[in-house]
């Protein structure tokens, strides 16, 4: 009997021996932040394939064929902040899951779309998906992984933006020659591999709390709100700023807001904490972001537009041009990072909005035609990107470094709304300074220089609100 119970407590010493567990941080970071490179390379890539997208669907009006990129941005920015409340809810791994197969499945519907308004709306239902997993990428990013991890990781995860921006324009160019149709076909690889992945590794934590159902009436007014907004933003340029259309369209999202605001003062679980804008770091990096993408946006287009239409280069030659400048951008977040170890984040983010504002300083000054990209474009344009690496990374990461991990899904979705709107605004000002891109070549410099005196001044303004966002964390 002794050797029996002898044997028993050995078996059971060996089965209480826990297997080393294997650390995925690594992996998980580069899935979620596959999915966030994918949604944000389509955006780019369908900007280069759009002239072959008209040029598809015969009959179709510039105006009509724009709402493959409005609607697109006006569904994404309403969502955002909804969709991160809902993940914060109801579990962040099945938003990221959800939101990923909705995007794929609408990627491969939209390679198939037999009409240019069937096309719009499957490049909505690609914003319902893109709006799920953004919020809920970035969430799970700050709460699944080691705490020494995440500055790192939300570090990489705002750098794929800007490798989307280098490699967009370059893929897209190349797979237009063949067909627009594979500019949504190359989403099926990358979406069904993130998904597989995601599943096996990222863990799914439930929540502390019981879920309840968020505010449906204030996320209404919220979507509503942000979807007028946009579109009035978005067809400024079409309606002109003085219409009875667009200002019906702001007027519609300012009383939006002040419903908004209202109901989430007085509801018990509103779609946006109030404790939220309680959070001095989080109040001006979301300042610091929507400066900081509409001088982004607008000049990001700018520069595209200035070497497609005045320079004459062509797709591919536009797209090869545009690499330098943000592959400058990884490379100094890393740069970033080790400065942050030696002095305040929002000093290191104020100097790169100030570098960025300066290389679009050297462009607006030196700029003439005939356009020498060498000399004129690329030395402004690589100042430039090595500004916006020194700065986007960190203001992204800080803003969601002193909220509750039960706020980080719509903490994020507020952060990347905020970075949408910019988008939206920098572009909508943009078109709007430039009106005509057939003028003579002398008024189009002069349109040109206007619209890079505007991104300089926003730009400039970014650097001034980003000393607010030093976290009360410090994290290395």
């Amino acid at each position: 009997m002794d050797g029996v119970a002898a044997k028993r407590a050995v078996t059971t010493d060996r089965t209480a021996t826990p297997r080393p567990v294997r650390d995925h941080s690594t992996a998980i970071v580069w899935v979620l932040c596959s999915a966030s490179f994918m949604a944000m390379l389509d955006v780019f890539v369908v900007n280069v394939a759009f002239t072959k997208i008209g040029e598809s669907y015969q009959g179709s009006s510039l105006a009509d064929v724009s709402w493959v990129l409005n609607g697109y941005a006006i569904v994404y920015a309403a969502l955002l902040i909804p969709a991160g409340r809902f993940s914060d809810r109801f579990g962040r791994k099945a938003g990221f899951l959800v939101g990923l197969g909705i995007f794929t499945l609408a990627s491969l519907a939209s390679a198939v779309a037999p009409s240019l308004w069937a096309l719009v709306a499957f490049r909505v239902l690609q914003a319902v998906g893109a709006a799920a997993l953004t919020p809920a990428g970035l969430g799970l990013l700050l709460t699944v992984l080691p705490p020494a991890r995440v500055p790192g990781a939300v570090k990489i995860w705002a750098t794929t933006s800007s490798f989307a921006a280098a490699f967009g324009p370059v893929v897209g160019g190349a797979l237009v020659e063949a067909s627009w149709r594979w500019v949504f076909l190359i989403n099926l690889p990358v979406g069904l591999v993130a998904g597989v992945e995601a599943m096996r590794l990222v863990p799914n934590l439930h929540q502390r709390i019981p879920a309840r159902v968020p505010d449906l009436l204030g996320a209404a007014l919220l979507i509503v709100a942000i979807g007028a907004l946009s579109l009035g933003l978005v067809q400024s340029s079409e309606w002109s700023w003085a219409s009875a259309a667009t200002f019906g369209a702001l007027a519609v999202a300012v009383l939006g807001v002040v419903l908004f605001v209202a109901r989430m003062m007085r509801h018990p679980n509103p779609v946006v904490s109030p404790a939220l804008f309680r959070v001095p770091t989080f109040v001006w990096a979301n300042a610091t972001v929507l400066a900081f993408c509409t001088a982004f946006g607008a000049w990001f287009l700018s520069i595209t537009m200035w070497l497609e239409n005045v320079a004459g280069f062509n797709s591919i030659e536009t797209g090869l041009a545009i690499v330098p400048g943000p592959i400058m951008v990884p490379i100094f977040a890393v740069v970033s990072q080790r400065l942050i170890k030696r002095m305040p984040v929002g000093v290191v983010v104020a100097l790169g909005n100030l570098l960025f504002a300066g290389g679009v300083v050297l462009v607006l000054t030196t700029a003439s035609t005939p356009v020498q990209y060498a000399t004129e474009v690329l030395p402004g344009w690589v100042i430039s990107g090595i500004g916006i690496g020194l700065a986007l990374p960190s203001m992204i990461a800080s803003a969601a470094v002193d909220l509750s991990p039960d706020q980080s899904a719509t903490g994020s979705a507020v952060v990347n709304t905020a970075r949408q709107l910019g988008y939206v605004l920098g572009v909508a000002v943009l078109v709007a300074i430039l009106g005509s891109l057939d003028a003579a070549a002398d008024r189009m410099l002069t349109a040109f220089q206007h619209g890079w005196l505007f991104i300089a001044i926003v730009a400039a303004g970014s650097a001034a609100t980003a000393f607010g966002i030093t976290p009360r964390t410090r994290r290395s």
